[in-house]
Protein backbone atom coordinates (compact mmCIF):
# COMPACT_ATOMS: atom_id res chain seq x y z
CA UNK A 1 0.00 0.00 0.00
CA UNK A 2 1.30 3.45 -0.91
CA UNK A 3 2.30 5.63 2.04
CA UNK A 4 0.05 8.48 0.83
CA UNK A 5 -3.21 8.65 -1.11
CA UNK A 6 -2.29 12.00 -2.67
CA UNK A 7 0.78 14.18 -2.97
CA UNK A 8 -1.14 17.35 -2.10
CA UNK A 9 -4.46 17.89 -0.39
CA UNK A 10 -5.84 21.43 -0.68
CA UNK A 11 -8.49 22.65 1.75
CA UNK A 12 -10.37 25.51 0.10
CA UNK A 13 -11.07 26.05 -3.61
CA UNK A 14 -10.64 29.80 -3.72
CA UNK A 15 -8.17 31.63 -5.92
CA UNK A 16 -5.06 30.56 -3.99
CA UNK A 17 -6.08 26.94 -3.52
CA UNK A 18 -7.21 26.44 -7.10
CA UNK A 19 -4.01 27.92 -8.52
CA UNK A 20 -1.83 25.74 -6.29
CA UNK A 21 -3.77 22.61 -7.19
CA UNK A 22 -3.66 23.24 -10.93
CA UNK A 23 0.06 24.05 -11.05
CA UNK A 24 0.96 21.12 -8.81
CA UNK A 25 -1.09 18.74 -10.97
CA UNK A 26 0.63 20.16 -14.04
CA UNK A 27 3.92 18.95 -12.61
CA UNK A 28 2.51 15.45 -12.27
CA UNK A 29 1.47 15.56 -8.62
CA UNK A 30 -1.62 13.68 -7.49
CA UNK A 31 -3.85 16.41 -6.08
CA UNK A 32 -7.18 16.49 -4.27
CA UNK A 33 -9.04 19.69 -3.38
CA UNK A 34 -12.03 20.14 -1.06
CA UNK A 35 -14.54 23.01 -0.96
CA UNK A 36 -17.54 23.15 1.38
CA UNK A 37 -19.37 26.06 -0.28
CA UNK A 38 -18.87 27.07 -3.92
CA UNK A 39 -15.75 26.70 -6.03
CA UNK A 40 -14.15 30.08 -6.58
CA UNK A 41 -13.87 31.28 -3.00
CA UNK A 42 -14.43 34.75 -1.62
CA UNK A 43 -13.15 36.64 -4.65
CA UNK A 44 -15.38 34.99 -7.23
CA UNK A 45 -18.48 34.28 -5.15
CA UNK A 46 -18.82 37.11 -2.61
CA UNK A 47 -15.88 39.44 -3.00
CA UNK A 48 -13.90 41.09 -5.76
CA UNK A 49 -15.92 39.97 -8.78
CA UNK A 50 -19.51 40.66 -7.67
CA UNK A 51 -18.35 43.84 -5.94
CA UNK A 52 -16.78 45.19 -9.14
CA UNK A 53 -19.97 44.35 -11.07
CA UNK A 54 -21.93 46.37 -8.52
CA UNK A 55 -19.41 49.21 -8.79
CA UNK A 56 -20.03 49.36 -12.53
CA UNK A 57 -23.77 49.40 -11.91
CA UNK A 58 -23.46 52.26 -9.41
CA UNK A 59 -21.64 54.50 -11.88
CA UNK A 60 -24.28 54.53 -14.60
CA UNK A 61 -26.37 57.17 -12.85
CA UNK A 62 -23.52 59.67 -13.19
CA UNK A 63 -22.97 58.61 -16.80
CA UNK A 64 -26.61 59.22 -17.66
CA UNK A 65 -26.46 62.68 -16.10
CA UNK A 66 -23.16 63.54 -17.79
CA UNK A 67 -24.38 62.50 -21.24
CA UNK A 68 -26.46 65.67 -21.63
CA UNK A 69 -23.33 67.82 -21.55
CA UNK A 70 -21.99 65.88 -24.52
CA UNK A 71 -25.09 66.36 -26.66
CA UNK A 72 -27.10 63.29 -25.71
CA UNK A 73 -30.81 63.57 -25.00
CA UNK A 74 -32.00 60.62 -22.94
CA UNK A 75 -35.82 60.60 -22.90
CA UNK A 76 -37.45 59.67 -19.63
CA UNK A 77 -35.96 59.18 -16.18
CA UNK A 78 -33.62 56.14 -15.92
CA UNK A 79 -34.78 53.62 -13.34
CA UNK A 80 -32.79 51.01 -11.44
CA UNK A 81 -33.95 47.44 -10.79
CA UNK A 82 -32.01 45.81 -7.95
CA UNK A 83 -33.38 42.33 -8.64
CA UNK A 84 -32.11 42.42 -12.23
CA UNK A 85 -28.63 43.32 -11.03
CA UNK A 86 -28.64 40.52 -8.44
CA UNK A 87 -29.81 37.98 -11.04
CA UNK A 88 -27.20 39.09 -13.59
CA UNK A 89 -24.48 38.92 -10.94
CA UNK A 90 -25.52 35.41 -9.96
CA UNK A 91 -25.35 34.21 -13.57
CA UNK A 92 -21.85 35.61 -13.96
CA UNK A 93 -20.37 34.18 -10.77
CA UNK A 94 -21.98 30.82 -11.56
CA UNK A 95 -20.28 30.92 -14.95
CA UNK A 96 -16.92 31.77 -13.37
CA UNK A 97 -17.29 29.08 -10.72
CA UNK A 98 -17.92 26.60 -13.53
CA UNK A 99 -14.75 27.72 -15.28
CA UNK A 100 -12.76 27.19 -12.09
CA UNK A 101 -14.22 23.68 -11.82
CA UNK A 102 -13.45 22.98 -15.47
CA UNK A 103 -9.86 24.13 -15.00
CA UNK A 104 -9.41 21.76 -12.06
CA UNK A 105 -10.94 18.85 -13.97
CA UNK A 106 -8.77 19.56 -17.02
CA UNK A 107 -5.66 19.57 -14.85
CA UNK A 108 -6.57 16.18 -13.38
CA UNK A 109 -7.31 17.46 -9.88
CA UNK A 110 -9.76 15.39 -7.86
CA UNK A 111 -12.49 17.73 -6.58
CA UNK A 112 -14.47 16.95 -3.44
CA UNK A 113 -17.37 19.32 -2.77
CA UNK A 114 -17.64 18.92 0.99
CA UNK A 115 -15.98 20.09 4.18
CA UNK A 116 -12.51 18.78 5.01
CA UNK A 117 -10.74 18.96 8.37
CA UNK A 118 -7.17 18.25 9.40
CA UNK A 119 -6.69 15.07 11.43
CA UNK A 120 -2.90 15.13 11.67
CA UNK A 121 0.27 16.31 9.92
CA UNK A 122 -0.53 14.09 6.93
CA UNK A 123 -4.22 13.29 7.30
CA UNK A 124 -7.45 14.99 6.25
CA UNK A 125 -10.94 13.86 7.21
CA UNK A 126 -13.76 14.49 4.71
CA UNK A 127 -17.35 15.20 5.77
CA UNK A 128 -18.41 11.86 4.32
CA UNK A 129 -16.09 10.08 6.76
CA UNK A 130 -13.23 9.26 4.43
CA UNK A 131 -9.68 9.70 5.70
CA UNK A 132 -7.18 10.90 3.09
CA UNK A 133 -3.44 10.57 3.65
CA UNK A 134 -1.46 13.37 2.04
CA UNK A 135 2.25 14.02 1.71
CA UNK A 136 1.50 17.74 1.91
CA UNK A 137 -1.55 19.65 3.14
CA UNK A 138 -2.36 23.16 1.99
CA UNK A 139 -4.74 25.33 3.98
CA UNK A 140 -6.34 27.95 1.72
CA UNK A 141 -9.72 28.57 3.36
CA UNK A 142 -9.53 32.37 3.31
CA UNK A 143 -11.34 34.56 5.80
CA UNK A 144 -14.84 35.36 7.00
CA UNK A 145 -16.49 38.62 8.11
CA UNK A 146 -16.62 39.38 11.82
CA UNK A 147 -19.37 41.30 13.59
CA UNK A 148 -17.42 43.80 15.69
CA UNK A 149 -18.27 45.44 18.01
CA UNK A 150 -20.22 42.67 19.73
CA UNK A 151 -23.04 44.88 21.01
CA UNK A 152 -26.70 44.08 21.71
CA UNK A 153 -28.63 43.39 18.53
CA UNK A 154 -25.60 43.15 16.24
CA UNK A 155 -26.97 39.83 14.97
CA UNK A 156 -29.60 41.86 13.09
CA UNK A 157 -26.89 43.50 10.98
CA UNK A 158 -25.59 41.95 7.78
CA UNK A 159 -22.03 41.42 6.57
CA UNK A 160 -20.38 41.61 3.17
CA UNK A 161 -21.42 37.98 2.61
CA UNK A 162 -25.13 38.83 2.62
CA UNK A 163 -25.20 42.29 1.09
CA UNK A 164 -24.96 41.06 -2.49
CA UNK A 165 -28.23 39.14 -2.30
CA UNK A 166 -30.67 41.31 -0.36
CA UNK A 167 -34.29 40.65 -1.26
CA UNK A 168 -34.93 44.36 -1.73
CA UNK A 169 -32.76 47.41 -2.25
CA UNK A 170 -32.53 49.39 1.02
CA UNK A 171 -33.55 53.04 0.89
CA UNK A 172 -31.15 53.63 3.77
CA UNK A 173 -27.97 51.82 4.79
CA UNK A 174 -25.89 52.20 7.94
CA UNK A 175 -22.27 51.05 7.55
CA UNK A 176 -19.93 50.27 10.44
CA UNK A 177 -16.24 50.53 9.61
CA UNK A 178 -13.88 52.66 7.55
CA UNK A 179 -11.74 50.12 5.70
CA UNK A 180 -11.84 49.35 2.01
CA UNK A 181 -14.81 46.97 2.23
CA UNK A 182 -16.85 49.54 4.16
CA UNK A 183 -16.11 52.48 1.88
CA UNK A 184 -16.62 50.44 -1.28
CA UNK A 185 -20.11 49.31 -0.29
CA UNK A 186 -20.98 52.76 1.05
CA UNK A 187 -19.98 54.25 -2.29
CA UNK A 188 -21.90 51.61 -4.28
CA UNK A 189 -25.16 51.96 -2.38
CA UNK A 190 -25.02 55.76 -2.21
CA UNK A 191 -24.76 55.93 -5.99
CA UNK A 192 -27.49 53.36 -6.48
CA UNK A 193 -29.81 55.63 -4.51
CA UNK A 194 -29.62 54.71 -0.82
CA UNK A 195 -29.11 57.22 1.97
CA UNK A 196 -25.83 56.01 3.48
CA UNK A 197 -24.49 56.77 6.94
CA UNK A 198 -21.13 55.53 8.22
CA UNK A 199 -19.78 55.17 11.76
CA UNK A 200 -15.98 55.02 11.99
CA UNK A 201 -13.99 54.78 15.21
CA UNK A 202 -11.05 56.64 13.64
CA UNK A 203 -11.00 60.24 12.47
CA UNK A 204 -10.87 59.39 8.77
CA UNK A 205 -11.43 56.59 6.25
CA UNK A 206 -8.87 54.01 5.08
CA UNK A 207 -6.36 53.83 7.91
CA UNK A 208 -2.85 53.19 6.57
CA UNK A 209 -3.37 54.89 3.21
CA UNK A 210 -1.68 58.14 2.22
CA UNK A 211 -3.28 61.04 4.09
CA UNK A 212 -4.06 63.04 0.95
CA UNK A 213 -5.75 59.98 -0.54
CA UNK A 214 -7.85 59.51 2.58
CA UNK A 215 -8.93 63.15 2.58
CA UNK A 216 -9.75 63.15 -1.13
CA UNK A 217 -11.98 60.08 -0.83
CA UNK A 218 -13.70 61.36 2.30
CA UNK A 219 -14.55 64.68 0.65
CA UNK A 220 -15.80 62.97 -2.51
CA UNK A 221 -18.05 60.66 -0.50
CA UNK A 222 -19.48 63.59 1.45
CA UNK A 223 -20.18 65.29 -1.89
CA UNK A 224 -21.99 62.10 -2.99
CA UNK A 225 -24.28 62.35 0.05
CA UNK A 226 -22.64 59.94 2.50
CA UNK A 227 -22.96 61.07 6.11
CA UNK A 228 -20.04 60.31 8.44
CA UNK A 229 -19.86 59.83 12.20
CA UNK A 230 -16.13 59.85 12.96
CA UNK A 231 -14.89 58.77 16.37
CA UNK A 232 -18.10 56.84 16.92
CA UNK A 233 -19.27 53.26 16.95
CA UNK A 234 -22.65 51.58 17.49
CA UNK A 235 -23.60 50.63 21.03
CA UNK A 236 -26.82 48.79 20.14
CA UNK A 237 -29.05 47.66 17.28
CA UNK A 238 -32.77 47.35 17.86
CA UNK A 239 -35.13 45.69 15.41
CA UNK A 240 -37.99 48.00 14.43
CA UNK A 241 -40.74 47.79 11.80
CA UNK A 242 -39.03 48.62 8.52
CA UNK A 243 -35.47 48.57 9.80
CA UNK A 244 -33.05 48.96 12.68
CA UNK A 245 -32.61 51.67 15.27
CA UNK A 246 -28.92 52.20 15.91
CA UNK A 247 -27.57 53.93 18.99
CA UNK A 248 -24.10 55.48 18.60
CA UNK A 249 -21.40 56.07 21.19
CA UNK A 250 -21.50 59.81 20.42
CA UNK A 251 -25.04 60.00 21.79
CA UNK A 252 -26.79 60.14 18.42
CA UNK A 253 -29.17 57.57 17.03
CA UNK A 254 -30.56 56.75 13.60
CA UNK A 255 -32.89 54.37 11.83
CA UNK A 256 -31.85 52.48 8.69
CA UNK A 257 -33.47 49.74 6.65
CA UNK A 258 -30.22 47.75 6.68
CA UNK A 259 -27.01 47.85 8.71
CA UNK A 260 -23.75 46.52 7.30
CA UNK A 261 -20.95 45.58 9.69
CA UNK A 262 -17.71 45.82 7.70
CA UNK A 263 -15.14 45.97 10.47
CA UNK A 264 -12.84 43.29 9.15
CA UNK A 265 -12.40 39.61 8.40
CA UNK A 266 -10.76 36.86 10.42
CA UNK A 267 -9.05 33.74 9.05
CA UNK A 268 -11.63 30.99 8.62
CA UNK A 269 -9.79 28.35 10.67
CA UNK A 270 -12.22 27.67 13.51
CA UNK A 271 -13.01 23.96 13.74
CA UNK A 272 -10.56 23.10 10.96
CA UNK A 273 -8.55 20.76 13.20
CA UNK A 274 -5.19 22.44 12.70
CA UNK A 275 -4.45 22.08 16.39
CA UNK A 276 -4.52 18.28 15.95
CA UNK A 277 -1.58 18.58 13.58
CA UNK A 278 0.25 20.92 15.95
CA UNK A 279 0.01 23.94 13.63
CA UNK A 280 0.66 27.23 15.41
CA UNK A 281 -2.07 29.86 14.97
CA UNK A 282 -2.16 33.56 15.80
CA UNK A 283 -4.69 34.91 18.30
CA UNK A 284 -7.16 35.70 15.50
CA UNK A 285 -6.84 32.21 14.06
CA UNK A 286 -4.37 33.12 11.32
CA UNK A 287 -2.01 30.34 10.25
CA UNK A 288 1.55 31.39 10.98
CA UNK A 289 3.85 30.74 8.02
CA UNK A 290 7.37 31.62 6.92
CA UNK A 291 8.36 33.24 3.62
CA UNK A 292 7.88 29.87 1.89
CA UNK A 293 4.25 29.56 3.09
CA UNK A 294 5.34 26.76 5.45
CA UNK A 295 3.89 26.35 8.94
CA UNK A 296 5.83 24.99 11.91
CA UNK A 297 4.78 21.53 10.69
CA UNK A 298 6.91 20.65 7.62
CA UNK A 299 4.04 18.93 5.78
CA UNK A 300 1.46 21.70 6.28
CA UNK A 301 1.37 24.95 4.29
CA UNK A 302 -0.98 27.93 4.01
CA UNK A 303 -1.55 30.67 1.45
CA UNK A 304 -3.85 33.65 1.07
CA UNK A 305 -6.11 35.42 3.54
CA UNK A 306 -5.93 32.56 6.05
CA UNK A 307 -2.41 33.76 6.89
CA UNK A 308 -3.65 37.35 7.44
CA UNK A 309 -0.53 38.64 5.74
CA UNK A 310 -1.49 40.57 2.62
CA UNK A 311 -5.18 39.90 2.08
CA UNK A 312 -5.46 40.35 -1.67
CA UNK A 313 -6.52 37.80 -4.29
CA UNK A 314 -3.46 38.23 -6.54
CA UNK A 315 -1.22 37.66 -3.52
CA UNK A 316 -2.96 34.36 -2.73
CA UNK A 317 -2.60 33.30 -6.36
CA UNK A 318 1.10 34.17 -6.49
CA UNK A 319 1.78 32.48 -3.15
CA UNK A 320 0.04 29.32 -4.32
CA UNK A 321 1.77 29.26 -7.70
CA UNK A 322 5.15 29.78 -6.06
CA UNK A 323 4.49 27.01 -3.54
CA UNK A 324 3.59 24.52 -6.29
CA UNK A 325 6.70 25.51 -8.25
CA UNK A 326 8.86 24.82 -5.22
CA UNK A 327 7.25 21.60 -3.98
CA UNK A 328 6.69 19.90 -7.32
CA UNK A 329 8.53 21.90 -9.99
CA UNK A 330 11.99 21.83 -8.46
CA UNK A 331 12.25 25.63 -8.48
CA UNK A 332 14.04 27.51 -5.72
CA UNK A 333 11.60 30.42 -5.53
CA UNK A 334 9.78 32.44 -2.89
CA UNK A 335 6.92 34.91 -3.20
CA UNK A 336 8.02 38.56 -3.15
CA UNK A 337 5.57 40.67 -1.14
CA UNK A 338 7.25 44.00 -1.78
CA UNK A 339 5.70 46.64 -4.05
CA UNK A 340 2.15 45.30 -4.28
CA UNK A 341 -0.18 47.60 -6.20
CA UNK A 342 -3.78 47.74 -5.05
CA UNK A 343 -7.07 49.39 -5.91
CA UNK A 344 -10.01 50.55 -3.82
CA UNK A 345 -13.11 50.50 -6.00
CA UNK A 346 -14.99 53.41 -4.58
CA UNK A 347 -16.14 56.29 -6.76
CA UNK A 348 -13.76 58.02 -7.19
CA UNK A 349 -11.45 55.05 -7.47
CA UNK A 350 -8.12 54.68 -5.69
CA UNK A 351 -4.97 53.12 -7.10
CA UNK A 352 -1.82 52.95 -5.05
CA UNK A 353 1.63 51.36 -5.04
CA UNK A 354 4.52 51.70 -2.61
CA UNK A 355 4.99 53.96 0.38
CA UNK A 356 2.66 56.69 1.55
CA UNK A 357 4.13 60.10 2.27
CA UNK A 358 3.89 59.44 6.00
CA UNK A 359 5.67 56.07 5.81
CA UNK A 360 8.37 57.42 3.50
CA UNK A 361 9.12 60.33 5.82
CA UNK A 362 9.70 57.89 8.67
CA UNK A 363 11.97 55.60 6.65
CA UNK A 364 14.03 58.00 4.49
CA UNK A 365 16.23 60.97 5.29
CA UNK A 366 15.00 63.19 2.46
CA UNK A 367 11.58 62.81 0.84
CA UNK A 368 10.32 64.82 -2.13
CA UNK A 369 6.59 65.01 -2.84
CA UNK A 370 5.09 65.78 -6.24
CA UNK A 371 1.39 66.35 -6.45
CA UNK A 372 -1.27 67.23 -9.04
CA UNK A 373 -4.91 68.02 -8.23
CA UNK A 374 -7.04 68.85 -11.25
CA UNK A 375 -10.42 68.61 -12.90
CA UNK A 376 -10.39 65.83 -15.50
CA UNK A 377 -11.27 66.54 -19.12
CA UNK A 378 -14.27 64.21 -18.93
CA UNK A 379 -15.86 66.56 -16.35
CA UNK A 380 -15.52 69.78 -18.35
CA UNK A 381 -18.57 69.48 -20.60
CA UNK A 382 -20.67 67.56 -18.10
CA UNK A 383 -20.18 70.19 -15.43
CA UNK A 384 -19.58 67.54 -12.78
CA UNK A 385 -17.53 68.71 -9.81
CA UNK A 386 -15.00 65.90 -10.09
CA UNK A 387 -11.33 66.04 -9.12
CA UNK A 388 -8.32 63.84 -9.74
CA UNK A 389 -5.42 63.53 -7.31
CA UNK A 390 -2.03 62.18 -8.35
CA UNK A 391 0.94 62.00 -6.05
CA UNK A 392 4.50 60.71 -6.33
CA UNK A 393 6.73 60.05 -3.32
CA UNK A 394 10.44 60.23 -4.16
CA UNK A 395 13.63 59.46 -2.26
CA UNK A 396 15.38 62.84 -2.24
CA UNK A 397 18.84 61.23 -2.20
CA UNK A 398 18.56 58.52 -4.87
CA UNK A 399 15.67 60.04 -6.90
CA UNK A 400 13.89 56.64 -6.77
CA UNK A 401 10.10 56.73 -6.82
CA UNK A 402 8.99 55.18 -3.53
CA UNK A 403 5.25 55.43 -4.00
CA UNK A 404 2.51 56.52 -6.36
CA UNK A 405 -1.06 57.35 -5.34
CA UNK A 406 -4.02 58.13 -7.59
CA UNK A 407 -7.60 59.08 -6.83
CA UNK A 408 -9.84 59.31 -9.88
CA UNK A 409 -11.33 57.53 -12.87
CA UNK A 410 -9.57 54.21 -13.68
CA UNK A 411 -7.03 54.71 -10.88
CA UNK A 412 -6.80 50.96 -10.38
CA UNK A 413 -5.86 50.41 -14.02
CA UNK A 414 -3.13 53.05 -13.76
CA UNK A 415 -1.77 51.59 -10.53
CA UNK A 416 -1.30 48.21 -12.18
CA UNK A 417 0.92 49.74 -14.87
CA UNK A 418 2.81 52.22 -12.73
CA UNK A 419 3.46 49.37 -10.31
CA UNK A 420 5.85 47.86 -12.87
CA UNK A 421 7.93 51.04 -12.90
CA UNK A 422 8.02 51.32 -9.11
CA UNK A 423 8.97 47.65 -8.76
CA UNK A 424 11.81 48.18 -11.27
CA UNK A 425 13.07 51.00 -9.03
CA UNK A 426 12.42 53.73 -11.60
CA UNK A 427 13.58 57.23 -10.71
CA UNK A 428 11.73 60.50 -10.98
CA UNK A 429 14.07 61.29 -13.88
CA UNK A 430 12.80 58.14 -15.63
CA UNK A 431 9.25 59.38 -15.21
CA UNK A 432 10.19 62.86 -16.46
CA UNK A 433 11.89 61.49 -19.57
CA UNK A 434 8.85 59.39 -20.54
CA UNK A 435 6.70 60.89 -23.29
CA UNK A 436 3.18 61.75 -22.21
CA UNK A 437 0.07 60.27 -23.84
CA UNK A 438 -2.12 63.30 -24.52
CA UNK A 439 -4.88 64.01 -23.68
CA UNK A 440 -5.12 61.64 -20.72
CA UNK A 441 -5.29 61.99 -16.98
CA UNK A 442 -2.37 59.57 -16.65
CA UNK A 443 0.00 61.97 -18.42
CA UNK A 444 0.19 63.94 -15.17
CA UNK A 445 2.31 61.11 -13.79
CA UNK A 446 5.12 62.01 -16.20
CA UNK A 447 4.60 65.77 -16.39
CA UNK A 448 4.78 66.69 -12.68
CA UNK A 449 7.97 68.74 -12.74
CA UNK A 450 7.47 71.11 -9.82
CA UNK A 451 8.21 69.65 -6.42
CA UNK A 452 5.32 70.23 -4.02
CA UNK A 453 7.36 69.73 -0.86
CA UNK A 454 10.68 68.42 0.48
CA UNK A 455 11.01 66.89 3.95
CA UNK A 456 14.35 66.30 5.68
CA UNK A 457 15.12 64.74 9.02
Amino acid sequence: MAEFDVDLFVIGAGSGGVRTARIAAGYGAKVMIAEEFRIGGTCVIRGCVPKKLYVYASRFKDEFEDAAGFGWDLPGEPTFDWSKLVDAKEKEITRLSGLYRKGLDSAGVSVVECRAEVEGPNEVRLADGRLVRAKYILVAVGGAPVRVPAVPGVEHAITSNEIFDLNAFPKSLFVVGGGYIAVEFASIFARLGAQVTMAIRADNVLRGFDEDVRNALRDAMVHAGVKFHFGASPTSFEKKPGGLRVQLSNGESLVAEQALVATGRDPHTRGLGLEKAGVVLARNGAVKVDKMSRTNIPSVFAVGDVTDHVNLTPVAIREGHTLADRLFGGKDVVCDHEHIATGVFTTPEIGTIGLSEEAARQAYKIVDVYKADFRPMRATLSGRQERVLMKLIVDGESDRVLGAHIVGHEAGEMAQLIGIAVRMRATKADFDSTMAVHPTAAEELVTMRTRFARYER
